[in-house]
């Protein structure tokens, strides 16, 4: 009794700390610090050592609540960090929020891709999947593609048969690739 008490006291302050984070940073997108990568680099910048984190934590946002395109993160970490530390802040960060949204889709299922995406979006990418004979390779193809509608292809996944597993080793495996490339092309612009 006292541990499915203590359980649900931890997933509710949980729910409570996304909430506040997910307020924070839809602020901070109204304000306009995501308008640029230079706007996103001023604003993560300004929490100093906690930089890492919260581009971290935005990367992940931009996965589950697609808002903004992975990129900037993608960009604007590769400058503020370097071409290593700012992969593993977006590559962390962007795996993390695939898996959210796997699971999200895998719990509140169709109605949650249709509220975030568009029915048109909805049925154009389901229909166009439904042509293919193996989803797990088209959705490797697509994480390691830049510039490709991933977000969508993370929480169609939780939609379908795919064992959890299966998903988070392609997303491991696959998104390192493309977010290497970013950071080394970001670097080097910079």
């Amino acid at each position: 009794m006292k541990s499915s008490a203590w359980k649900k006291g931890i997933t509710a302050l949980m729910l409570i700390l996304c909430l506040v984070l997910i307020l924070f940073l839809l602020k901070a997108y109204f304000d306009g610090k995501f308008d640029s990568v230079h706007t996103l680099q001023d604003y993560i910048a300004g929490f100093g050592i906690f930089a890492p984190l919260i581009l971290t934590m935005i990367q992940a946002l931009q996965v589950v609540i697609p808002v903004l395109p992975g990129f900037l993160g993608c960009a604007a970490g590769a400058v503020l960090f370097g071409s290593i530390k700012g992969f593993l802040c977006n590559y962390i960060g962007i795996s993390a929020g695939s898996i959210i949204a796997f699971f999200l889709a895998r719990r509140y299922g169709v109605s949650i891709v249709k509220n975030i995406f568009s029915k048109e979006n909805y049925e154009k990418w389901s229909s166009w999947i439904a042509d293919k004979k193996s989803y797990n390779a088209v959705l490797f193809l697509v994480t390691l593609l830049p510039l490709f509608p991933d977000d969508f292809f993370c929480y169609f996944s939780g939609l379908t048969k795919m064992r959890a597993s299966t998903f988070i080793w392609i997303i491991v495996l696959g998104k390192p690739w493309c977010i290497l490339l970013y950071s080394l092309f970001f670097k080097a612009a910079a």
